[in-house]
């Protein structure tokens, strides 16, 4: 489905998400969903998560700011989404850092999601292979994980996305790249965590790779767009958001190659 019949979809469907992400995350995250056209929902009581999953049109799970209760919950909404046919996305947010974040990396990737979404560091580390990653940043290329993604996505069935100054996607078989973006968005906190969010939407209205592919390129669209007019990253943000809001579909091929 190509990613501007996707970007009709989301904002015709407006999707529920559920989100179950960082501190840091929620609210750029939540802003960054409803700026794109869809709805999204940041539940993760365990109360709630069997009840309120299988209401949702896509899962976005992001380890930032991980504890044992949070990863329990994760696990569960993982299983409800899988039991119900609910694309769900991970995001393994620096999961190379502590024994603990590498094990819980690890089982919600064991419970194949739709979509892994990381920097090059994290997705060299998923798979097995040694990386330059320093806490939540990468200090590894795109280029360098891009064999890493493939087997990765051969392994759990999954499409893996590896974010940078140029994207690179792939679920062991087609493969795609992003381009455009702005070096102010790294300097913006969570806003890699809000993409995995977002690719949530997109994966609630059509194949994970194409609602993937849709995701990398509003994103960077947008990331074009707003350092026309930012100053730096604080009003990157606002312009950011606006700029999400204002994309066109026929914009999103522009950035993809």
């Amino acid at each position: 489905m190509p990613p501007h019949d996707l970007m009709t979809a989301l904002r015709d469907q407006k999707p529920l998400v559920h989100c179950i992400t960082n501190y840091v995350a929620m609210n750029i995250a939540a802003n960054v969903i409803l700026a794109a056209g869809a709805s999204p929902a940041m539940v993760h009581a365990p109360e709630e998560i069997e009840e309120f999953t299988p209401i949702c049109g896509a899962l976005a799970i992001n380890i930032g700011t991980l504890s044992a209760p949070w990863l329990a919950n994760m696990t569960t909404a993982a299983s409800v989404a899988a039991t119900h046919n609910i694309p769900w996305v991970l995001d393994p947010v620096a999961h190379f850092i502590t024994k603990s974040r590498k094990r819980a990396a690890q089982g919600l990737l064991a419970q194949r999601p739709a979509i892994v979404r990381g920097n090059a560091s994290e997705i060299l580390a998923l798979a097995g292979e040694a990386g330059a990653g320093k806490g939540t940043d990468s200090g590894d290329s795109v280029e360098a994980a891009q064999g890493a993604a493939k087997a990765l996505a051969v392994q759990f069935g999954t499409v893996v996305a590896v974010t940078g100054p140029v994207d690179y996607l792939t679920d062991g078989d087609q493969e795609a790249y992003v381009s455009g973006g702005s070096s102010l968005m790294p300097q913006v906190t969570a806003l890699g965590c809000s993409q995995t969010a977002l690719m949530g939407a997109y994966a609630a209205t059509g194949p994970a790779f194409d609602a993937a592919l849709a995701a990398l390129a509003h994103f960077k669209v947008a990331g074009t767009a707003a350092a026309k007019l930012a100053q730096g990253p604080g009003s990157f943000q606002v312009y950011f958001l606006d700029a999400l809001a204002a994309a066109q579909p026929a914009d999103l091929a522009q950035v993809i190659g």
